[in-house]
């Protein structure tokens, strides 16, 4: 048997459990656990068995005789939260969190989402419900993305599968601008990076160990395939510390700290939305012109004197994940270094000022 296998088959039959609401047949489950676990073969002795060991673990699961066969669903041990007691803070809290996670809608984690939550709205009393509806009008989520991973749905279940049992996934793969190539990779987690989901997964075919490691957008898969081979994921990885080390999620083991001089407005929006954490932002006298000429202290209190330039050193992995930030300041940003950071800046500054120095055409131009 698979490492994870049994867990897996086990956890997915209580969510197709929770789903229906009348019940299923054993080769009903068995059905759904092929489609869905990508599985070629699994005998009904196995899902009873795995029914057991579920009920021998203390969940309510239920059969009794209808007219398609005996049918398994959750008692109302299981599936009721009336114990649980919620406030109407708490409520809004939960709702929050849904409208924030809103990339996830259609997959098997929505599901899990929606499900809970309407359990929640079921369970509580009606002067609860009522008080958090009230106050949940004070607080309003907006910018929250458009897009979903509906469509990807199939491919989440089989890179959270390959996930769990550490087996290499072969994918079809298209980055921007380029023909989709084939690749095998060995996936380790599922990263959401503003409103994107990203696999998290090593190169085998990289030597190199601090660039096995490398963020793949699921948008860009055309198709993935788990294989039979297996994978042993290394001990030494740190996810948490590897998805910490840029401003954007480009992949890398180590990060290079980006040295930008800004305008005291820009300074001042970066002060109030920071790029990343451990960004520093300090003051450059007037007459500085590198961050080898400024001998100021790093700037302590909150407020920004309006009149002074300032030095924020932010770490980056890639130039291509800082240039649009960057633009977005305008005149009011120079990179100032690594050289490679500041060339790119440059260089795209230099297709726009030579795209705008050129006359509009007269049939492009704007009609009066």
């Amino acid at each position: 048997m698979a490492r994870n296998e049994q867990l897996i088959r086990q956890h997915k039959l209580l969510q197709l459990l929770e789903e229906s609401r009348f019940g299923r047949t054993v080769n009903e489950l068995k059905a759904d656990l092929v489609a869905d676990l990508g599985l070629t073969t699994l005998h009904g002795r196995t899902v009873r068995r795995d029914m057991e060991a579920l009920q021998a673990a203390g969940y309510d699961i239920q059969n009794e005789m209808v007219e398609r066969g005996k049918v398994y669903k959750l008692g109302r041990n299981h599936t009721a939260v009336h114990e649980i007691a919620f406030s109407a803070t708490e409520l809004i809290a939960l709702s929050i969190g849904r409208d924030l996670l809103t990339p996830l809608m259609g997959t098997q984690y929505w599901q899990g989402i929606e499900t809970f939550w309407n359990k929640v709205q079921e369970a509580i009393p009606e002067g609860v419900y009522e008080h958090y509806q009230r106050y949940r009008k004070v607080l309003y989520v907006s910018g929250t993305p458009s897009k979903t991973y509906a469509a990807h749905s199939g491919m989440l279940k089989t890179i959270t599968r390959s996930i769990l049992e550490h087996r290499v996934v072969e994918i079809e793969y298209k980055s921007v601008g380029r023909p989709a190539t084939r690749r095998r990779i060995e996936p380790y987690a599922l990263a959401v990076h503003q409103s994107s989901i990203y696999v998290v997964a090593a190169a085998p075919e990289v030597t190199d160990a601090t660039e096995r490691l490398r963020n793949w957008k699921l948008d860009r898969f055309q198709h993935a395939q788990v294989t039979d081979d297996y994978f042993k994921p290394d001990s030494k990885v740190d996810l948490a510390k590897f998805l910490s080390k840029s401003i954007g999620i480009f992949s890398g083991e180590t990060s290079t700290q980006v040295q930008i001089r800004l305008g005291a407005r820009s300074a001042s929006y970066l002060k109030e939305d920071p790029w990343h954490p451990d960004q520093l932002l300090e003051p450059i006298s007037d007459d500085a012109s590198s961050p080898e000429a400024q001998d100021s202290d790093s700037q302590t209190s909150d407020e920004i004197a309006p009149a002074t330039d300032f030095l924020l050193t932010v770490p980056a992995s890639h130039p291509r994940e800082l240039l649009p930030k960057v633009l977005a300041l305008g005149a009011d940003a120079e990179v100032l270094s690594p050289p490679e950071y500041r060339d790119a800046v440059a260089a795209a500054v230099a297709v726009l000022a030579a795209r705008y120095s050129e006359p509009q055409g007269k049939d492009e131009a704007t009609p009066e």
